[in-house]
């Protein structure tokens, strides 16, 4: 597959960003997320007019002026004076179908994307890039990108949301943002954490020769029926766990035993990582359309021999028992002041400062399905697929949405040589379809 990029450009907020929010100071949350962008391309049948995509596009920028900024690093702030995102287009040499199959690798789909994984976080460097690619048989992939400085996931996602509204003609207001995070959780001049080198597709976090590669798998709705059935079998009265818990159970026991099979002189304990955002899970409550990164991390760790006597079920109540203890802990966030803070705070300086260390097994796992990617209309009908971008970061585990109905795709990134491990799991293949 070949992308030849034919025009860049900048869209800028069809109104000036008023002078007084001119200057936005981020949170001390977003000064601990990774120098990395969070990124998604959907995938659309022949029917998208470019033309629409940039005026609605300028339209909204007002409600998310911010990413139409610049970061400011050694000031912790984001320069809003409206200097732009970038707009790419792009022509594909294939068909849109030899995406949707399996003809594509991830790491081929990274050329759709219209910047690298990592952030150069560079004054003059966009923080929103997007990026228009048009296939030989008209079908079109819109893939955008928005620095993880300034964005989680859940903010990706209001923002195509939002966009798609505009595109349509719809209210924006709906689901505009409120860049309010940093009222809830001033800067504290963090730095950003370390993981080595970046700007490389093979960057690792722990091991930073290592060639990283990603396999997306399918769990459809039979699949995910089947393994909370496993969790009820022999029980009345309690309530099956989520669709993600199961899917999340079933690759991390795959991984340990991916772990188990390797030769380090000694085995590894196991650590285990969730993000959970904390909106509307705070007391008060932080808003639900809060934009920014408000995440904290479920962290769990358990030693070799523990994790060596572990079933599936003991995976699933682990990983339950895990994120139900930070869930209850957003709840003190707000209200217990600087003692609340300091929760998300030790989590995720702890986490950053584990994940480097080569003698645990780090697994981290983030949860898209509630992002609604397959339900955004840009007045033309629905994705016909999405996807996440082919990051190199080690045992990331990024769960989607199926296309159909309550199916999970699981996006895995290993290391090279673990993956042919991790494909053969028994478990695995009985539950997944590995499609690229």
């Amino acid at each position: 597959m070949k992308v030849q990029v034919l025009s860049r450009k900048l869209i800028k907020p069809c109104i000036p960003t008023p002078e007084f929010l001119r200057h936005y100071t981020i949170s001390f949350i977003d000064e601990l997320a990774p120098s990395i962008n969070v990124l998604a391309v959907l995938y659309y049948s022949p029917g998208l007019i470019i033309q629409k995509l940039e005026e609605s596009l300028a339209e909204i920028l007002p409600h998310f002026y911010p990413v139409a900024g610049r970061y400011m690093k050694d000031d912790h702030s984001v320069d809003c004076s409206d200097q732009g995102a970038a707009f790419l287009e792009a022509q594909v040499d294939c068909q849109l179908l030899d995406i949707i199959g399996a003809g594509a690798k991830p790491e081929e789909l990274n050329d759709l994307l219209p910047c690298q994984s990592f952030a150069t976080e560079d004054a003059t460097e966009p923080l929103l890039a997007i990026q228009v690619s048009k296939f030989k048989c008209d079908g079109i992939a819109i893939s955008v990108s928005i620095s993880h400085r300034i964005a989680d996931a859940s903010s990706l996602g209001m923002f195509i949301s939002a966009w798609a509204n505009a595109c349509q003609g719809d209210n924006v207001e709906a689901i505009s943002s409120r860049f309010n995070s940093p009222l809830f959780f001033p800067g504290k001049n963090f730095s950003a954490p370390d993981f080595g080198e970046t700007g490389t597709r093979d960057l690792d976090v722990r091991i930073p020769v290592a060639k990283i590669v990603a396999r997306r798998f399918v769990f459809d709705n039979k699949a995910i029926l089947g393994l909370r059935a496993k969790m009820s079998e022999g029980k009345t009265g309690k309530q099956q766990p989520s669709r993600v818990q199961v899917v999340s159970a079933l690759i991390t026991k795959a991984l340990a035993s991916v772990d188990a099979q390797k030769t380090y002189g000694h085995s590894r304990n196991l650590l285990f990582a969730q993000l959970v955002s904390v909106r509307e899970r705070t007391v008060p409550p932080v808003p639900k359309y809060c934009f920014g990164n408000l995440v904290a991390i479920a962290m769990t760790e358990s030693t070799a021999a523990e994790v060596k006597n572990m079933g599936f079920k003991d995976f699933v109540r682990l990983l339950d028992d895990n994120v139900s203890k930070t869930v209850a802990d957003c709840a003190k966030i707000l209200s217990n002041g600087e003692d609340g803070h300091k929760i998300l705070v030790d989590t995720i300086v702890g986490f950053n400062k584990k994940s480097v260390n080569s003698d645990l097994n780090v697994v981290l796992i983030t949860d898209w399905s509630k992002l609604g990617f397959y339900e955004v209309d840009f007045g033309w009908g629905k994705p016909i697929l999405a996807s996440v971008a082919d990051v190199p970061i080690k045992n990331l585990v990024t769960l989607l949405n199926s296309k159909e109905s309550g199916g999970i795709e699981a996006w895995v990134h290993l290391d090279e040589k673990d993956m042919s491990y991790f494909e053969q799991d028994k478990d695995l293949k009985i539950f997944t379809t590995s499609l690229v």
